[in-house]
């Protein structure tokens, strides 16, 4: 499923791109939201590590809907670095794919005011070179 890229809504502190997390920061280069499978056990893995933690199997990055709901979600306040100037929504995302698939994000095009526990949300990605971060918006 391919997902739209939207502006960066603040400046961001980019990841340290490696071989075990490439596939999740790059795939927003073509829409995806990529997140490792257990070819073994098939089961959903985040964040990316080396070996599924439930049966040692290879992992390989697939694409998932990109849809979920908000597990949990906080209005950050606090200036923890320059280049990032608050307030912004951080949350927690449970993708629909597995009751457990979390990933940490941020909330985009919403006020907090308007989140609430449970909310649908999708996957867009903000493009910082060649690192697609993946945020959520609400659905609908």
């Amino acid at each position: 499923m391919n997902h739209r890229t939207i502006e960066a809504t603040a400046p961001r502190i980019l990841p340290a791109i490696t071989d075990v997390n490439r596939a999740f920061w790059t795939g927003g280069t073509n829409g995806e939201l990529l997140i490792q499978r257990c070819a073994d056990c098939r089961r959903w893995v985040h964040p990316p590590v080396e070996h599924c933690p439930d049966c040692t199997g290879a992992l390989h990055a697939e694409p998932v809907s990109g849809n979920g709901t908000v597990f949990t979600f906080t209005e950050n306040f606090q200036q923890f670095h320059p280049d990032v100037p608050p307030p912004y929504l951080i949350a927690i995302v449970e993708l629909v794919e597995q009751s457990d698939l979390r990933l940490p994000t941020n909330l985009v095009r919403c006020a907090a005011a308007d989140v609430r526990i449970g909310m649908p949300v999708r996957v867009v990605f903000e493009p910082n070179g060649d690192v697609f971060v993946p945020v959520f918006e609400p659905a609908g």
